[in-house]
């Protein structure tokens, strides 16, 4: 409704605000949460931001795949509210600590 849109646009210009004095990357990882929503933002990590590729560890196959379903989305909307450029978003697999030990 007009309400949630209304708050919507508030939020996204405080958020603009206060991103104003920060690192790319810093503004990307703020932006992360307000772009795919909070239930999802909680199982993929933005690991690093370079010249507009953008790096998100996802905890799983299955975050994975909705993640990926929703690139095209993604990308147009972090950049829009992180306020940098944002041409790619590559989605991996967060390797977890047991796999990781087991093969060493």
């Amino acid at each position: 409704g007009v309400a949630m849109e209304g708050m919507r646009e508030l939020l996204r210009k405080s958020l603009a605000r206060s991103l104003e004095g920060m690192r790319e990357e810093d503004r990307v990882a703020a932006a992360w949460p307000v772009a795919c929503g909070k239930a999802m933002a909680g199982h993929g990590l933005i690991a690093r931001y370079a010249d507009g590729m953008v790096w998100v560890e996802v905890e799983d196959e299955a975050w994975l795949r909705q993640m990926m379903s929703m690139r095209r989305q993604l990308t147009a909307e972090l950049g829009r509210i992180a306020g940098v450029p944002v041409r790619e978003i590559h989605f991996e697999v967060k390797r977890s600590e047991a796999t990781r030990n087991n093969r060493e």
